[in-house]
């Protein structure tokens, strides 16, 4: 395996995934652009200050979030413009997989500024592989609308043969589970993962119906995934039986 060299950052974007819990999953590659460029924007700036304070890393740092992107991309193009180099980091995984990034990343290519996204946590990717379900073909969804659009989206995903990957938040969990269920059957199988990488993490698995009744006896915390399987063939449910 050839390891590249650190080298000295040119001015452009840097999209750095910070762990989803545990600490010990960043990377020695986004500590160094971390601790090397002129700016870090983050989501939520208290958040991000703890994770530099624990690892010694001291730069500016400047909001960048759902609710400001709009004003502030244009004066972050033109810091990179003058030749200052930014990282973009969420509270916890990869910049723009559900949180901001997305459209300053689009702004940037529209600049002409190189973007460089590194590897990284993301919460889907052990939800998925954690699942048991199908992973050679999978559609991830994120977060549903959580009123108007939510159940034109999920009559839209019945027919959905690979497995689907979703956000949702512990509050929304069992409320969630039911109308897939409604929608996709009670004896779909899928499974729910939470507080992935803590000391509490946890993957339940079974069909709709089980999670639900497994999940309104319990206090439940932490971010969601939600992995459901895709619609099968009626002779594959035929073979089961």
């Amino acid at each position: 395996m050839t390891i590249t060299p650190p080298r000295t950052l040119n001015a452009k974007l840097y999209i750095v995934p910070t762990p989803i819990g545990n600490l010990e999953d960043i990377t020695l590659r986004a500590l160094r652009i971390l601790k090397e460029v002129d700016l870090i924007l983050a989501e939520d700036t208290r958040t991000t200050g703890h994770l530099l304070k624990h690892f010694q890393i001291e730069k500016p740092l400047q909001a960048h979030h759902m609710h400001n992107e709009h004003k502030t991309i244009e004066q972050i193009i033109e810091q990179i413009q003058k030749g200052k180099t930014v990282a973009l980091v969420s509270d916890a995984g990869t910049p723009s997989i559900s949180d901001p990034g997305f459209l300053l990343v689009r702004q940037c290519l529209k600049a002409g500024i190189e973007v460089e996204c590194l590897p990284g946590p993301t919460a889907f990717v052990p939800a998925l592989v954690n699942s048991g379900l199908p992973n050679d073909r999978f559609c991830f969804e994120g977060f549903l609308p959580q009123k108007k659009g939510r159940q034109t989206k999920l009559n839209k995903l019945k027919e959905e043969d690979r497995t689907m990957v979703f956000y949702e938040s512990p509050f929304r969990l069992v409320k969630a589970l039911e109308g897939f269920a409604d929608v996709f059957g009670a004896t779909r199988k899928a499974s729910v993962s939470r507080e992935l990488t803590k000391i509490y993490e946890e993957t339940k698995r079974g069909t709709l119906e089980e999670l639900i009744t497994y999940f309104k006896s319990k206090t439940i915390k932490g971010e969601i995934v939600i992995v459901i399987e895709g619609k099968k063939p009626v002779s594959e449910y035929i073979n089961e039986e």
